[in-house]
């Protein structure tokens, strides 16, 4: 099979990717072998190509937003068959014994793993994943719509849930990109009134076509104090921005794996009246069950951009330039 490997994890402009022909993996005991449909583009890959985040397996295949069908199982898997559609996501295992797992909390798992850092993922013909681990996915969804729901829809989802929206509240959206113009939806719909900063004119486009009440700069104040805010583009600085544009008692969630350096918080402008800042790490397979269950009740739009199989290293350098309109993804052959 073809499959772009992470070789030499650096800038993109030393080609850190490498289009490879590999062996069909094998699945083990308790996996599925899938043939990739498509797979999308996450900011996530870009960090692991790039070294943003430190190397768990040498020359590994990025990519976690996997759709495609099951064309083997190993002998202890029950209830998935062969022709099966399924989704293929970020968190790969968890131990299940921990006090973390135990208490429904396996996202925070000392000894997770995940797709396309830990093992081989979707940018490649085939891959593997524990039956477990993966996704039945909503009808009236195109292969290419349900790729960003794997990783985007679903951090968003949980980030959402972090950031603990009122009922009629204001949510304020940092960075508007695949996980973002999920997120905004998913919000919309639970009646939040959404106001989107971001340095991207055709994001601001975007965020006010999908029912976005103001899009405006990534450094502006929103037109009202916000009771949650989410951020979603990769830089601290906007952590303080955020905070300010806070109400009392309001809440941030940084969504984002890798964040650049947070410049230091003035308490008095940022935290105080019970301001509440929080991270966001991964999702539980609970969260995704019940982000699914969400999508097949409210059609959301998913904006795509497609690429071929073979642009994997442009649809980085895109996604890494804002280039990319919503989600990138790549389509394999047959």
């Amino acid at each position: 099979m073809r499959a772009w490997r992470a070789e030499k994890p650096g800038p993109l402009g030393r080609t850190p990717l490498s289009l490879r022909a590999l062996p069909v993996p094998a699945p083990a005991p308790d996996e599925l072998v899938v043939r990739v449909a498509v797979c999308g583009v996450c900011r996530t890959d870009l960090h692991v190509v790039e070294g943003d985040l430190p190397t768990h397996k040498a020359g590994v295949v990025p990519g976690h937003e996997v759709v495609g069908e099951v064309v083997e199982r190993g002998p202890e898997v029950a209830g998935v068959a062969c022709g099966d559609r399924v989704g293929i996501a970020w968190l790969r295992r968890t131990c299940g014994v921990c006090a973390y797992c135990r208490a429904g909390k396996e996202n925070l798992c000392p000894d997770s793993q995940y797709t396309g850092w830990d093992a081989d993922g979707g940018y490649a013909e085939y891959t593997t994943v524990p039956a477990e681990y993966a996704y039945s996915l909503p009808a009236g969804y195109s292969d290419e719509e349900l790729a960003p729901l794997l990783c985007a829809g679903l951090i968003g989802y949980r980030a959402w849930l972090r950031a603990r929206v009122p009922e009629g509240g204001r949510l304020g959206i940092y960075g508007f990109g695949a996980s973002a113009h999920l997120t905004a939806q998913v919000a919309i719909a639970n009646g939040a009134t959404v106001h989107v900063l971001t340095r991207s004119e055709a994001a601001r486009a975007l965020a006010l076509e999908l029912g976005a009440a103001s899009a405006r700069g990534a450094d502006d104040a929103p037109p009202e104090l916000l009771d949650s805010a989410v951020l979603f583009a990769p830089s601290g600085d906007l952590v303080p921005v955020a905070l300010e544009a806070l109400d009392r008692g309001g809440a941030l969630a940084i969504a984002g794996i890798h964040l650049s350096e947070v410049p230091p918080l003035d308490y008095q402008r940022h935290l105080f009246f019970e301001r509440n800042l929080c991270s966001v790490t991964a999702n539980t397979r609970q969260d995704g069950r019940d982000f699914f269950r969400f999508a097949a009740r409210h059609r959301l739009r998913v904006t795509t951009t497609p690429y071929a199989f073979e642009e994997a290293d442009r649809a980085l350098r895109d996604l890494a330039g804002d280039r990319v309109r919503g989600a990138a993804v790549l389509r394999l052959p047959g």
